[in-house]
């Protein structure tokens, strides 16, 4: 026997307690209707953990693709101020306008799968980064049309976002040797990698929530069956 007053005795009573509150919140759940919360409750948490395990996945295989976004965007920023050779007293990014091949650099391609790549195109006085990012299913790509036709309508307050992003592409940036000369270089780096590390949670994240509101929508309507 354990006194009543020993620690073994407290934790018995901790546990006893503890057993008491699981099973109250237990048969609180409801157990009939269409979809019962109890169900909802494990999916939510399946889904979760789902998503925690992919993240964490995912993470693991991006670092190696961002280093080497990284590392060639840190060679690619190395611009100069220079006049068009065309036409005098223009300067416009040489790598938009394309009028001297002697000034263009070869491009890039840095592809991590089929549908995930980045295209690096430089030359002398600036430097086109395009991105194509991964959408596995036709809600991904809404998705993902929505919210980079959301940031493009604003990009005058991203300075190196571009309008309308390189064809084969879903977004793209423009950084000119002006940019390199009013910023941090190695922020405008940073800034780029960013973007890439937060797309795709981003857009996972609103997949999760359309799935969660259709699947409450679809709960409500077959209450009324």
């Amino acid at each position: 026997m354990v006194p009543s007053g020993s620690p073994g005795g407290d934790c018995g009573c901790a546990s006893r307690e503890r057993a008491g509150v699981a099973g109250l919140a237990t048969s609180a759940l409801p157990l009939s209707g269409p979809a019962s919360a109890r169900n909802g409750l494990s999916s939510m948490n399946f889904d979760k953990h789902n998503h925690v395990t992919t993240t964490a996945i995912k993470t693991a295989t991006l670092r190696p693709y961002l280093s080497a976004v990284r590392a060639t965007l840190q060679a690619a920023l190395c611009l100069e101020n220079f006049s068009s050779q065309v036409v005098e007293r223009h300067n416009k990014p040489e790598v938009e306008v394309r009028s001297s091949k002697e000034l263009l650099l070869q491009p890039v391609t840095i592809s991590r799968n089929e549908k995930e790549k980045v295209l690096i195109e430089g030359s002398i006085n600036s430097v086109r980064v395009s991105i194509a990012v991964k959408q596995a299913d036709e809600i991904e790509k809404i998705l993902c049309h929505k919210f980079m036709r959301f940031m493009m309508m604003r990009a005058e307050n991203f300075f190196i976002l571009r309008r309308k992003p390189v064809e084969g592409y879903d977004i793209s940036f423009l950084i000119t040797n002006f940019h390199t000369e009013q910023m941090y270089k190695h922020k405008l780096v940073d800034f780029v990698i960013h973007f890439m590390e937060e797309i795709d949670k981003e857009i996972s994240e609103m997949k999760l929530s359309v799935n969660a509101r259709a699947r409450i929508v679809a709960e409500e309507f077959l209450k009324n069956f």
